[in-house]
């Protein structure tokens, strides 16, 4: 038994004389000096630099979003601020009238399973405050004023409903588009710089549809577009209908992977005979294209990012030049690093700036 746990102990021991060394990283001999610390706006500012055969060398500014102490991350508080909202919107194709409305609430429950559940909340239409396009050609909504929506700590939806009447009689429903969808806070950050609390793509439009099953709606959702539409107008005549059509054939080559004029995205369905009978061929119907809930109290910027002035396999550094537009105080940071797999060791040099008008 002893001879076992000698054994054990042992092959530890001979295991961790095998396990390779970490290597250490060189801390850099580095340091930065101002050639002035007071400059006029404009005036080209020299930076003495030693030890600039460090691998890498990068330079924070002290400028807005320029600035070492927001490197890991800046959020800014703003609530009780107040948001604007603005948009652009065309319309195309088909004849209907006053399809599309907005409308905003901070009661809705997030459940985005039927329409009845979004028609449950409380919503306020907005439409009337907003430009909406008239043609093809996209229109500015105009820049408006929504605080008075907002709700403390509560997130606000904003919805856009879609009306299709019976296309036989009223005309067939109309494509919308809609892009640049932003909300801004009304607080400007260091009274110059706007404060996106949700753009087109972090709105999170989805679609609510009862009828998708039986007679779909044509919206969707993209990063950069919202695209409303109502369902398509069935009738006998249309090609899906023609028991002729080339895509119901089996043998059409766009179904064959061996056929030059193969369609990977085809799928071949069987015909199936138009239903005069069927009360889906065209509906009154309704369905909404509704946010996530977006809460306005912080705008998450993301962290400061430097200027990388040296890397790896630059050649030495000895100066760095840089020029000021404004009028200000500001904190230059320099960061030099050394590293390899193993270690990464930095040293951080900082200079404080004085610019005159």
């Amino acid at each position: 038994m002893k001879l076992k746990i000698y054994s054990i102990i042992a092959a530890a021991l001979f295991m961790a004389s095998c396990e390779k060394p970490t290597l250490d990283a060189e801390t850099p001999a580095f340091d930065v000096t101002a050639e002035k610390t007071t400059v006029k706006a404009g005036e080209v500012i020299k930076f003495k630099i030693s030890g600039g055969e460090t691998q890498n060398i990068s330079f924070y500014s002290g400028e807005l979003l320029k600035q070492f102490e927001s490197n890991t991350g800046r959020v800014v508080d703003v609530a009780g601020q107040g948001a604007t909202l603005a948009f652009s919107s065309s319309v195309q194709l088909g004849t209907q009238a006053n399809q599309v409305s907005l409308l905003a609430s901070t009661n809705f429950t997030g459940d985005y399973s039927s329409v009845a559940k979004v028609k449950a909340a409380t919503w306020v239409d907005i439409t009337s405050r907003f430009k909406l396009g008239t043609s093809a050609a996209f229109l500015a909504s105009g820049t408006v004023d929504v605080s008075d929506l907002i709700v403390a700590g509560k997130p606000i939806y904003f919805a856009f409903r879609y009306n299709t009447k019976a296309q036989a009689t009223n005309g067939i429903a109309r494509q919308w588009f809609i892009q640049t969808f932003t909300l801004n806070s009304k607080k400007l950050l260091d009274n110059t710089l706007t404060l996106t609390i949700a753009d087109q793509a972090s709105t999170g439009f989805r679609i609510v549809d009862d009828l998708k099953d039986k007679a779909p709606a044509l919206s969707s959702v993209t990063a950069t577009r919202l695209t409303l539409q109502g369902n398509t107008y069935l009738n006998a005549g249309l090609p899906q209908f023609d028991p002729k059509n080339p895509i119901f054939d089996p043998l059409n080559p766009i179904y064959n992977p061996k056929e030059p004029a193969y369609q990977p995205t085809a799928v071949y369905k069987p015909f199936v005979p138009f239903d005069p009978a069927s009360p889906y061929n065209d509906p009154e119907s309704e369905h909404w294209a509704v946010s996530k809930g977006i809460t306005i109290d912080k705008v998450d910027l993301g962290p400061d990012w430097s200027t990388a002035i040296k890397g790896l396999t630059s050649p030495v550094l000895s100066e760095y030049r840089y020029t000021y537009a404004k009028a200000g105080t500001y904190k230059a940071v320099f960061v030099a690093s050394n590293g390899n797999i193993d270690q990464q060791k930095k040293v951080t040099k900082e200079i404080s700036i004085t610019v005159t008008p």
